[in-house]
């Protein structure tokens, strides 16, 4: 009940301050950038509506929407792995809602029912400071992570919140010849992990200022803290890597329904999403897209992704998380 009670004296907060316009509450793993971005355009081509968002780690978002269900706070999810999705999908939190662009994604990457769509695609990738190493010098297979001269070198973020390290943890395993195999080959990576950063931020911040470390990361994140941020970093992306669908869904029972499908619409539009690509390294999944309005690299990059079964991963992404808390981060 405390906490029912702490999180409707947050939003009750956020609302105060606009109790003259109409509100629209977004949930977001997506960092303060690009949250400020949509809301500045959305509310320019909107002036009567408030965007108010909370910048939250994935698992954080779905934690605290569940917490919420029977009074939802929150309009609008942006962003969150497509198994993230699938469980609240199948959890009944998400309030179905077709996009006038529904068409330009693949069935692969949209619930079948319309309650939540792919908006960017992000490969996995190894990443690394440019000012001590050169792609030649890391690893480039994923199992290259596990050499002797690696040990004591890698920095990840913390798995339990992320999304991104979900998906690695369950690819891991998924790759592996059994469960017990992929365990395995994780406890020998945390082995080899100097550390686990509790944000994005404070990984991004440790390997710029210990460069001889290297981490596992979304390759487009990587080109945004380089060009917007200045950060000394790149990337390999392994053969086999996979590959991310990041979402957008209306939450069930929205408070504020039609500023939910105005903002969901305004935020993947094609210019949004050129602007987003362009400024931020978001992949597109929808594929009508100009090309000539997307940056070089994202057209020209190719990806050896993963085959993933995504309904099987959301229903053992859990099982496999517990295991590794306890066999793997609990053994040392």
């Amino acid at each position: 009940m405390m906490r029912r009670m702490a999180l409707a004296l947050v939003v009750a907060a956020m609302a105060g301050c606009s109790q003259d316009k109409e509100v629209v509450v977004v949930y977001s793993p997506h960092g303060p950038e690009m949250l400020k971005e949509a809301e500045a355009g959305f509310e320019a081509a909107n002036p009567g509506i408030d965007v108010q968002w909370l910048d939250l780690a994935s698992q954080d978002v779905y934690n605290r929407i569940d917490a919420e269900r029977g009074s939802p706070h929150a309009d609008v999810w942006w962003g969150a792995t497509s198994s993230m999705f699938i469980q609240a999908a199948n959890d009944g939190l998400l309030e179905p809602y077709k996009p006038t662009w529904a068409g330009a994604v693949d069935a692969a990457f949209r619930d079948p029912q319309d309650r939540w769509y792919g908006m960017f695609r992000s490969p996995l990738a190894i990443l690394f400071n440019s000012r001590k190493y050169t792609k030649e010098q890391v690893p480039r297979t994923w199992d290259a992570l596990l050499e002797p001269q690696w040990k004591g070198k890698i920095t990840l973020r913390e798995p339990m919140p992320s999304g991104t390290l979900r998906v690695f943890i369950g690819a891991m395993i998924l790759r592996a010849p059994d469960e017990n195999a992929g365990i395995e080959w994780l406890k020998r990576l945390h082995e080899s992990t100097e550390s686990y950063m509790k944000q994005p931020q404070l990984l991004f911040d440790h390997l710029k200022r210990n460069p001889e470390l290297i981490s596992v990361w979304l390759a487009p994140d990587a080109i945004l803290q380089r060009d917007l941020n200045g950060y000394p970093f790149d990337y390999v992306i392994p053969p086999g890597t996979p590959v991310t669908t990041d979402g957008i869904a209306i939450v069930k029972g929205a408070p504020h329904i039609e500023s939910a499908r105005a903002f969901y619409e305004f935020v993947t539009s094609p210019e949004m999403l050129a602007l987003q690509a362009r400024k931020f390294g978001k992949m597109p999944a929808r594929t009508d897209l100009d090309p000539k309005s997307l940056p070089a690299w994202m057209v020209e990059e190719k990806i050896d992704a993963m085959p993933i079964d995504w309904q099987l991963f959301s229903a053992k992404e859990q099982a496999w998380m517990d295991r590794w808390a306890q066999e793997v981060r609990g053994a040392r």
